[in-house]
């Protein structure tokens, strides 16, 4: 599931991760996402924005991680938060990998790679 408010930004995520044959759906921020869960479509891997309206990626972490039928679902962040402190805030909170904006595809290919999702 790609969480990001930006079309765009969306847009190229999934084209990234349909090309390693993932099923992609699409939230525009966290609430919509956990709507989503809650309505069963429970994703193998998040790939998450922290700034969006409504719910944050933070806050969309720590929802997911509270749950405990959602405990294998991998997340990762890919956010223009690029201090320290909020990448070890938001590890800390169960995202299990980091991607700073502006990336590259193969950084997204790399870190499901390392992640164990994609065949490295």
């Amino acid at each position: 599931m790609i969480i990001d408010d930006s079309r765009t930004m969306r847009s190229i995520l999934r084209r990234i991760v349909t090309s390693l044959d993932f099923e992609a759906s699409e939230a525009e921020h966290g609430q919509d996402a956990l709507d989503q869960m809650r309505a069963g479509v429970v994703p193998d891997v998040c790939l998450v924005d922290w700034n969006m309206p409504v719910m944050d990626g933070y806050t969309f972490v720590t929802e997911v991680r509270a749950n405990p039928a959602w405990q294998d679902v991998t997340l990762m962040m890919v956010t223009t938060e690029s201090e320290q402190r909020q990448i070890v805030r938001a590890l800390a909170a169960g995202a299990h990998e980091y991607v700073i904006k502006p990336f590259t595809p193969d950084a997204i290919v790399d870190k499901l790679a390392l992640l164990g999702l994609v065949p490295a």
